[in-house]
């Protein structure tokens, strides 16, 4: 079972907020499924959560039992003192801010969940991967968690248009921006989708984890159909070898075409390759060598090549991962 606490909270008397509650509500209903409708995380949305002891009981129940996948995403005001930091309910006091991070960390660390993965959208986030000098335990993580933040400990996490800039590239990378050609989304892609955009002097994300594997979060289309992807190992015979090209691999080198021809013309099982070839190459794996698009290597009789992407994909396919 994959459970995801999707929490948005806008409703703050102190400061309210405007987008956590729709960003919540974005990412819980991404959750819900798979980019082909199939079911994916069973999610719990819960919006401006009126106290403490309400937050507390929810965190606990998704970090109880034994699943496979147990995900929190936190929308709200994020707090931070000498105490440490913390995700803030609707009723906040000061010296009762609110749930400590200290305190979520310690529930994933003692969950027997195989996959925890913590999200925070919220001021100071990144105090939870940070020890604390009152706790000895803060910021250890224990094998099987994730840990993804929009800014770090000191940090405040902005918005623009009603929206969290976090939330609105974590949706992004959701929506198939971090997917690899496998289609599969993970922590880490994630990640690296959201730093890449964000600039050094912006709010920087915190990523943290102890994990062996990575899960997968959802799946979209993939940019390429597998059984072409599969093929990569049947047209190179090792990762670094090139592959020999002719004209009759493009099929417009026909005699029916009214243009320039050169033999050996178009052959209907060359020409099936060679649309695969050219495929793999939509998607970074092949290039053309000594020519700048695979239909001149072609008509000239040059060779393509694996890229080093390409060469790993090439390894998975002959490990028959693919």
């Amino acid at each position: 079972m994959r459970l995801a606490l999707a929490i948005g909270i806008d409703k703050y008397d102190f400061a309210p907020l405007k987008g956590c509650v729709n960003d919540a509500t974005a990412v819980a209903n991404l959750l819900r499924s798979h980019g082909d409708g199939s079911p994916n995380f069973d999610v719990r949305l819960e919006t401006n959560v009126p106290r403490k002891s309400n937050m507390r009981r929810m965190i606990r129940e998704l970090f109880s039992g034994s699943h496979d996948t147990a995900l929190l995403y936190y929308s709200g005001h994020g707090v931070f003192n000498e105490r440490g930091g913390y995700l803030v309910p609707s009723d906040y006091r000061k010296d009762d801010e609110g749930i400590p991070m200290n305190e979520v960390l310690t529930l994933a660390n003692d969950s027997a969940t195989k996959n925890k993965i913590i999200i925070l959208d919220c001021c100071h986030s990144g105090a939870i991967t940070v020890p604390q000098l009152n706790s000895a335990i803060s910021g250890h993580i224990n094998e099987g968690i994730t840990i993804l933040t929009a800014s770090k400990q000191e940090e405040l996490a902005m918005e623009a248009g009603g929206k969290g800039i976090f939330t609105g590239l974590l949706l992004e990378a959701l929506q198939g921006g971090a997917a690899d050609l496998n289609g599969y989304i993970t922590p880490a892609s994630i990640y690296a989708y959201i730093d890449q955009v964000l600039g050094p002097w912006d709010q920087r994300p915190v990523f943290k984890n102890n994990v062996s594997r990575f899960t997968s979060l959802r799946q979209v289309r993939r940019p390429i159909d597998p059984a072409v992807l599969r093929n990569i190992a049947r047209y190179f015979d090792a990762p670094d070898q090139e592959k020999q090209l002719y004209p009759s691999y493009e099929y417009s080198n026909d005699p029916a075409y009214k243009h320039m021809l050169l033999t050996p013309f178009a052959q209907e099982d060359l020409v099936s390759i060679f649309q695969e070839l050219k495929a793999m190459q939509s998607v970074g794996l092949v290039e053309p060598v000594g020519e700048n698009h695979l239909y001149w290597a072609a008509m000239n009789s040059k060779s393509c090549r694996l890229t080093p992407l390409g060469a790993h994909y090439w390894r998975l396919a002959k490990q028959r991962k693919i």
